[in-house]
């Protein structure tokens, strides 16, 4: 029988457990797949921990590539045998074989292994919106993106070059400067050992960037807001090191006439067609070399207590994959 990943109740990483599951056959509007990468993405332990609430016992992981084994009655873009990938609830990516929506779903070129598309739905994606459409980045400008080293900030400051804009990037240790600088950030700060408020406005000769990207959050909030333009913009997308303080809009909002937004892929990619779309974009600046990927780490699905260890201790140094 396949095998999948279960939650049965949240806690750390001990609390996910390799079980067989019986698939069955797809029902109208879904498709069955077989996973052949599994992306790994920090949000997978916001839903094991219980800061994103799930109803359990739940499968776990929203990101994955493989094959169609079989489609319900009412799909006709997709045919068995496509090479798909998807990365949306419902939970459960972390498994052999499963059933999905079809339209979560995308279909991946050739050129393009089921490895390299795993890793890009979710981190492509984000990048994707976060450029193009939370905020429309333009040559010229600067940007701050925090954990420059981590699977999104790679591919983030490689597509903010290839539009002819510049990226300061931070990094929690000194072992992935060289990382983040290898991706093309201008600048590349361990805020760990130095205060990158200030940096930064060293940097930018006290005039501050545009915007923020921050997928770190209560370390790196208020200092965040220190390093805006007037009236720039604060795009705050994940809490890696915790959930964030209440804000306090006349101090933190008001001085600078700051925006402040809270973006997700959902938000973004609201049906199968703009979803394809923003798939397409990310796969078209890999073809033609504009983003290249490096996989940092690849597991096996029975060692997904031990990837998840390493994620939230920061240990990976890019995207990485488990193997059913």
């Amino acid at each position: 029988m396949p095998k999948s990943i279960i939650i049965k109740k949240n806690g750390g990483p001990e609390v996910l457990e390799l079980q067989d599951i019986d698939v069955g056959s797809p029902g109208p509007n879904e498709i069955k797949v077989t996973n052949h990468a599994i992306g790994l993405n920090y949000i997978d332990t916001y839903h094991r921990s219980g800061l994103y609430p799930v109803q359990l016992p739940s499968g776990i992981g929203l990101e994955a590539a493989g094959k169609v084994d079989e489609v319900g009655s009412n799909v006709s873009e997709f045919n068995k045998g496509d090479n798909i990938a998807y990365a949306s609830v419902p939970l459960g990516a972390y498994s052999q074989q499963r059933i999905i929506p079809a339209k979560i779903a995308v279909k991946v070129p050739d050129g393009i292994s089921h490895e390299l598309a795993a890793t890009l739905m979710t981190k492509g994606l984000t990048t994707n919106y976060l450029i193009t459409k939370t905020y429309n980045l333009k040559a010229g400008e600067t940007v701050l993106f925090h954990a420059a080293a981590g699977g999104v900030g790679q591919i983030f400051a490689q597509w903010a070059n290839s539009i002819g804009a510049k990226v300061i990037g931070t990094v929690g240790s000194d072992e992935k400067i060289k990382i983040a600088e290898e991706n093309g950030y201008e600048s590349v700060i361990n805020y760990t050992k130095n205060d990158f408020a200030k940096e930064v406005m060293k940097i930018t000769n006290n005039k501050g960037v545009s915007a923020v990207f921050d997928g770190v959050g209560k370390n790196t909030f208020q200092k965040s807001l220190e390093c805006l333009k007037i009236r720039g913009m604060m795009v705050s997308f994940g809490n890696a090191s915790g959930p964030l303080d209440p804000v306090n809009v006349p101090k933190d909002i008001q001085p600078k006439g700051l925006y402040l937004t809270r973006p997700s892929i959902a938000q973004y990619f609201t049906n199968s067609k703009d979803l394809q779309n923003g798939a397409d974009a990310i796969f078209e600046k890999i073809k033609f070399g504009k983003i290249k990927i490096r996989i940092s780490k690849k597991y096996k699905l029975e060692e997904a207590k031990e990837a998840h260890a390493d994620l939230e201790a920061r240990k990976l140094t890019g995207p990485a994959i488990l193997t059913p």
